[in-house]
């Protein structure tokens, strides 16, 4: 059993709250896990009784007639228990649950403006089940459109998120209890999904990550979206996943894969899909802030993979360029703390041949911790002067005060410059959840 205590205590600090508990993520990124294993042995041991806890898969077959949205609330009303007590209620897979017409209503009888409040919706059901006393309510989902604008409407603002990503390098290294080195290049290359953590064998984890994304992330992504050629979607992926860390955006790369002579679609129809895999987890994107101007540019991004090890595969474990691995990992890393990160664009003034020119200089990461920033800079070498004056001077010319930090390779130790930078090693910095605050406020 991998351990997610940190995530355990967070459905325990909002056990009653009167909300819908909504777990989002990447799927088999452990969410029913969490909810049908860690959360379910945390309630009987408070004394939980099995009848009190009921659970619904909807990506089970043998609970497929209740992605009805009607089937699904009679299941379970008819089987919460009256005695006083409460009732959890797990439903994975939520946003499987479609839509059907309200009883008694004649669709063609009804204003086409009118026409979203004809529709009976899981949000309705479980509205519906919310307003009813001693009834706990925690659901999966792994389509961020279940986070939307209009979600907070839906759930008439009773809705708690908790956002699942695959296993952090610290979980990874604490069910391994590796060398903290060896531990590094495997997860790296293999990633944090737990089935693959779980396997034995470099074979083995090979063989079930590519598995994963042509039998489930890229079927469930065409199947969802009702994509027609699933070729440009695959292709679209591949191109994406080999551009971590650096910047792009749909008409970028439609010119990358035509200059390559690979069958791409349409730019509208590559933005299309930026938003199915940025929906299924499988990317996020992170935007550009200009810090001195202090405004976010239109384009280019940055998109990351969910998880390395599918981008890996995907890629036939090729282009391992450890410098934009480890900028995920780092992107990720932050994101799974909690953090808002952007990508930081800061323009300093060149002099060459005596005229005078601004560039833009990139900062990874800007890093917002509610009252203040932190600039954080992925460097995997530092090998020489020259190396180290590139990754720091955009960090020296930000006009602020706000904490600086340049993440190496390795396992050096937290220590600062006589500049005031920070310095620690990758290994450190994903192992101490604590070591943002200490650069903030040291």
């Amino acid at each position: 059993m991998i351990a997610r205590q940190q995530q355990l205590e967070r459905l325990v600090s909002v056990m009653g709250n009167g909300s819908v508990k909504v777990i989002t993520g990447i799927r088999r990124c452990g969410k029913s896990y969490l909810l049908n294993t860690i959360f379910r042995r945390y309630l009987k041991e408070k004394g939980v009784q099995d009848d009190h806890i009921l659970s619904v898969a909807l990506d089970l077959d043998e609970f497929e007639a209740l992605q009805n949205p009607r089937n699904l609330s009679s299941y379970i009303k008819k089987r919460l228990v009256s005695d006083g007590k409460t009732n959890y209620v797990f439903i994975d897979e939520i946003q499987l649950c479609y839509k059907v017409l309200k009883e008694g209503v004649r669709l063609e009888e009804v204003a086409p403006e009118d026409r979203d409040s004809v529709w009976l919706t899981f949000y309705d059901v479980l509205n519906s089940l919310n307003a009813r006393p001693n009834v706990d309510i925690y659901v999966t989902g792994s389509n961020s459109k279940m986070l939307s604008s209009d979600v907070a409407t839906n759930f008439r603002g009773r809705k708690t998120e908790i956002q699942l990503m695959p296993l952090s390098f610290a979980e990874f290294h604490g069910h391994r209890k590796g060398e903290k080195a060896d531990d590094w290049q495997e997860y790296l290359t293999f990633g944090g999904l737990p089935q693959v953590v779980l396997s034995a064998t470099e074979r083995e984890k090979t063989a079930t990550l590519s598995e994963l994304f042509s039998k489930l992330y890229l079927k469930d992504v065409v199947e969802r979206n009702k994509v027609a050629v699933s070729a440009h979607l695959d292709n679209v992926m591949r191109y994406l996943f080999s551009s971590v860390g650096a910047l792009t955006n749909p008409s970028r790369l439609e010119k990358a894969m035509r200059s390559q002579g690979v069958d791409a679609p349409s730019v509208p129809t590559i933005r299309k899909y930026f938003g199915y895999l940025t929906d299924a987890y499988l990317f996020r994107k992170a935007e550009r802030y200009d810090i001195r101007g202090r405004r976010y540019l239109d384009y280019p991004s940055k998109y990351y993979a969910e998880d390395i090890g599918i981008r890996n595969a995907r890629l036939g474990f090729r282009e391992q360029e450890e410098t934009h691995l480890m900028e995920n990992v780092v992107y990720n890393e932050l994101i799974r703390r909690g953090y808002a990160v952007d990508v930081g664009v800061v323009e300093i003034e060149h002099v060459k041949s005596g005229v005078r020119e601004l560039r833009q200089h990139e900062i990874d990461f800007v890093v917002n911790t509610g009252f203040e920033k932190v600039y954080v800079q992925s460097a995997y070498g530092m090998s020489n002067p020259a190396q180290a004056a590139r990754e720091t001077l955009p960090l020296m010319k930000t006009g602020d005060t706000f904490r600086r930090i340049v993440v190496t390779e390795g396992n050096g130790r937290l220590w600062t410059d006589e500049s005031g930078v920070s310095h620690v090693g990758i290994i450190p910095f994903l192992l101490d959840a604590k070591i943002m605050d200490v650069v903030t406020h040291r």
